[in-house]
């Protein structure tokens, strides 16, 4: 009886084990099928304008509706600009917010500074977008981008990138409110793995004199490196794909250039721009065709990522 009770739990066992594989096989597969998926409807939604003016498409900064001529130089190159500028901007703070957090803030004060950054991550990007169309747009307009024309704008080398109208929108805003939007998803990420450094490690530095950057610099960031950047390009992938807040700040012009000043686009906001407004079949097939040129961004900056980690982790030993 023994045994027929123990075998009966064993095929129990096995087949409770067996449909826990193929429960969570069946999820893997759901997230490579749509993927798939959202990837074929772009392109076939865009082949048309593929079709049409093929590698040029990439290349030609031209964007005229009523004659029908697209190109996708302009959003491409404005979704890369705002998105390094942003990055610029939000690495450094997001690491100077994570060493505070694990290093240096008193007990009483690390919870509310997370949850803090917490509520920042979940606020939804249209909040930022008016944020910054209503209150950073005129101070900037007011206060810095004249300032920055006046004594920058003829400097050598830097001058050309604050040379422009200082309305206060543009590439600059739109890379400065990117910034803010994906600092908490950085600084969290940071966070968590600095404090996956063994303790040890840091009182040892310590227990031979070593300072607190010393101990940063020498332990924390060596020892969590690979996934300080995985956080770094999670924040850019974050940044590539923003539609509502660069659309509210950017300006909306198809002008490539350097200047932080001047107004711009990117493929998200032209998306959401003129996606309800094409009538034209080729217009939209345009629209459609700069979707999956931005899925394709997105996908070779994480296999980007994916190969530097995988680098790193050889040349670790891991």
């Amino acid at each position: 009886m023994t045994i027929s009770i123990s075998q009966q739990r064993t095929q129990r066992d096995s087949r409770n084990d067996r449909f826990f594989k193929g429960a969570v096989t069946v999820a893997g597969i759901f997230v490579l099928i749509s993927l798939f998926a959202a990837a074929v409807m772009m392109f076939k939604g865009g082949f048309q304008a593929f079709q049409t003016f093929g590698f040029s498409f990439l290349t030609t900064p031209n964007w005229d509706v009523p004659q029908s001529q697209f190109g996708a130089l302009v959003p491409v190159f404005g979704t890369v600009y705002t998105s390094l500028i942003a990055l610029l901007i939000a690495v450094p703070i997001s690491f100077g917010i994570a060493i505070f957090l694990t290093e240096l803030a008193p007990s009483w004060l690390r919870l509310p500074v997370s949850s803090a950054i917490e509520l920042l991550a979940g606020i939804p990007s249209i909040i930022y977008g008016m944020w910054g169309l209503f209150i950073l747009v005129p101070f900037l307009g007011e206060h810095v981008f004249p300032w920055l024309s006046e004594n920058l704008g003829e400097k050598p080398l830097i001058g050309a990138l604050f040379q422009g109208p200082p309305l206060g929108i543009g590439i600059g805003t739109a890379g400065l409110v990117l910034a803010i939007m994906i600092i908490p998803f950085i600084a969290s990420v940071m966070r968590e793995v600095f404090l996956t450094v063994p303790t040890q490690l840091k009182e040892s530095a310590y227990a031979l004199g070593s300072t607190t950057t010393e101990v940063v610099w020498n332990i924390v960031l060596p020892y969590t490196r690979s996934a300080v950047i995985g956080g770094i390009f999670l924040g850019l992938g974050r940044a590539l794909g923003e539609t509502m807040a660069v659309t509210f700040v950017i300006g909306n012009a198809y002008d490539l250039g350097l200047g932080l000043l001047n107004p711009g686009t990117s493929i998200a906001s032209t998306i959401a721009n003129e996606f309800g407004e094409a009538v034209d079949p080729l217009h939209k097939s345009t629209l459609l065709a700069l979707g999956f040129v931005l899925f394709i961004l997105t996908f070779i900056v994480l296999s980007v990522a994916r190969l530097m980690l995988r680098s790193l982790n050889k040349r670790d030993g891991n």
